[in-house]
């Protein structure tokens, strides 16, 4: 029987200037999967944008990363590419922020990113 991988699936949609956000809730520990109903999307408001955020990886993390992120976008009065261009430089160069474990899928009405620790920044095309 073939060994069967597990892992994190976050969704993004956009039509127009809808858009949808979504996980499989999926917590592992190692190859196992320990939990089915996680929730790894989250909303965030600022008073100029909302933007839906979701991750993979490390919960704890992502949690703190989303803190992190949270701070930013208010920072940068909810502009979400600044927010994210700077949250990627912290948690690249700070001595604790860069151990941490997870990716980060941030979405508004107009753009979407994936962000990761080594301080990629993907923006899809489209």
């Amino acid at each position: 029987m073939a060994k069967q991988f597990r892992s994190t699936t976050i969704l993004g949609v956009r039509r127009n200037t809808t858009i949808a956000l979504g996980g499989d809730g999926q917590v592992t520990f190692g190859d196992m999967a320990l939990k089915q109903k996680a929730v790894k999307v989250r909303k965030f408001e600022s008073d100029a944008n909302k933007v839906l955020g979701g991750f993979a990886g490390a919960a704890a993390d992502a949690l703190t990363l989303f803190e992190k992120f949270e701070q930013k976008l208010d920072e940068y009065g909810g502009d979400l590419k600044r927010s994210v261009v700077e949250l990627a430089k912290e948690w690249r160069t700070d001595k604790y922020l860069r151990h941490l474990d997870a990716l980060l899928a941030l979405m508004d009405k107009k753009s979407s990113f994936i962000v990761s620790g080594d301080g990629n920044v993907i923006e899809p095309d489209g």
